[in-house]
């Protein structure tokens, strides 16, 4: 039976190409706390999900989060930046959206789909907190996933 679960994890990961986060300390976010992330992507013929990995706790105030992202491609040139609003709850009843342990929440949000790479090399991801509050509280990883997407 173990065997069996661990063939089916396995199983589940075989798309996962890249999958990283980075603590808040104390779930204090700062907004000149920009985690970067390192994606080495070498076959431009795959189309990939891109995906924010967000860990928070019950407590936190809002029910969106406003980001800016930034990708910069091989050779350090600037892909794209942008900001965007991540919705963590249900804006009139407060239910968190994510997976749920105990006071906590993860979200995946899909932000690229089916999206191919221009060249093979490292693209960076940065991402910082552009919300009015500073420090951000109740915010405790933020990250990144990029999976193979399913051929259609």
């Amino acid at each position: 039976m173990a065997l069996l679960l661990l063939i089916a994890l396995t199983a589940c990961n075989q798309n996962v190409v890249y999958k990283a986060h980075e603590d808040i300390k104390d779930g204090q976010w700062y907004a000149n706390n920009s985690p970067v992330f390192n994606v080495t992507i070498a076959d431009t013929s795959q189309k990939y999900n891109v995906y924010y990995l967000l860990r928070n706790a019950l407590q936190y105030p809002y029910y969106n989060l406003y980001l800016t992202r930034g990708i910069k491609g091989p050779e350090d040139t600037l892909q794209a930046e942008e900001l965007v609003e991540l919705i963590l709850s249900d804006e009139t009843t407060g239910k968190p959206f994510g997976d749920g342990l105990g006071d906590m929440f993860d979200h995946k949000i899909l932000f690229l789909e089916a999206h191919t790479f221009p060249k093979p090399g490292v693209y960076t991801f940065t991402l910082s907190q552009s919300m009015r509050q500073n420090p951000l509280p109740f915010i405790l990883s933020v990250g990144i996933c990029v999976e193979k997407a399913a051929e259609e």
